[in-house]
């Protein structure tokens, strides 16, 4: 099962501030000096060296506004940074990586239980376009993705589109229902399996696989999706003739 970021995130930052004097504090004076020269030169640059260095000076600001210890210091910089810096993101779609239908193999089946106990069989779903995601509440890429899942679940659910996360959160129900609840979440949701993520290869989170109608692997990507990709993907996919209905 994957590990909490948290955990994660407490021994990058335990270590680099080992490296520290002993009585460091932050400079909030000094760093945003630095931050807005750095700022000033970036305009000179290319976009994307201007839009790190500003959500570098938003999210120092945001972070030093009541100086708290080190440590403390040290996770809201992360979390703001991962925030602002996936809201300043508008990557253009990138190219498809759908595998021609006759390349395609046979996405492992699995059977697993949602909150309310009811099964959900990955095999039970063939007619359908499947958009399976391994997340965790932990996963910060995963945060990121899931309002993208739910608005297209409600636009092309309709259309054939079934969503499935697949939690590898090591507590369970104890984490996902309460995150779950809070974001709407409006489609199934079951917790995942060592053997489930090891057959998926989903080792660093996000993964999402995209399945046709005929239960066949299209496409995986690792990391947080292309919306504009992934989009495209699912309406190629929903518009695709399944080989049960070319037969008939």
């Amino acid at each position: 099962m994957a590990n909490s970021s948290e955990w994660f995130d407490d021994i990058w930052i335990d270590r680099h501030l080992a490296a520290l004097e002993p009585a460091w504090q932050p400079d909030a004076r000094l760093g945003l000096a630095l931050l807005r020269r750095r700022c000033s030169q970036a305009r000179r640059e290319r976009r994307w060296s201007w839009a790190l260095a500003a959500v570098t000076v938003v999210t120092v600001t945001v972070a030093l506004v009541a100086l708290p210890a080190p440590r403390v210091l040290a996770h809201r910089c992360i979390d703001c940074s991962v925030a602002l810096l996936q809201s300043l993101t508008t990557a253009p779609p990138t190219p498809s990586q759908l595998k021609p239908q006759a390349q395609r193999t046979t996405a492992p089946d699995f059977t697993l239980k949602d909150a309310a106990g009811h099964p959900i069989s990955l095999s039970a779903l063939k007619g359908q376009v499947v958009l399976l995601n391994f997340w965790a509440t932990w996963c910060h890429g995963c945060q990121t993705e899931i309002p993208l899942f739910i608005e297209f679940q409600k636009k092309y659910g309709n259309a054939g589109l079934t969503i499935i996360g697949v939690s590898l959160d090591g507590d369970g129900w104890k984490s996902v229902t309460p995150f779950v609840e809070q974001r709407q979440v409006n489609y199934p949701i079951v917790i995942g399996t060592d053997e489930l993520s090891n057959i998926y290869n989903a080792t660093a989170l996000p993964v999402t696989v995209l399945i046709d109608r005929d239960g066949k692997i299209a496409a995986r990507h690792e990391g947080v999706v292309n919306r504009g990709t992934t989009e495209a993907d699912i309406q190629t996919l929903l518009g695709e003739t399944s080989m049960r209905e070319s037969m008939e």
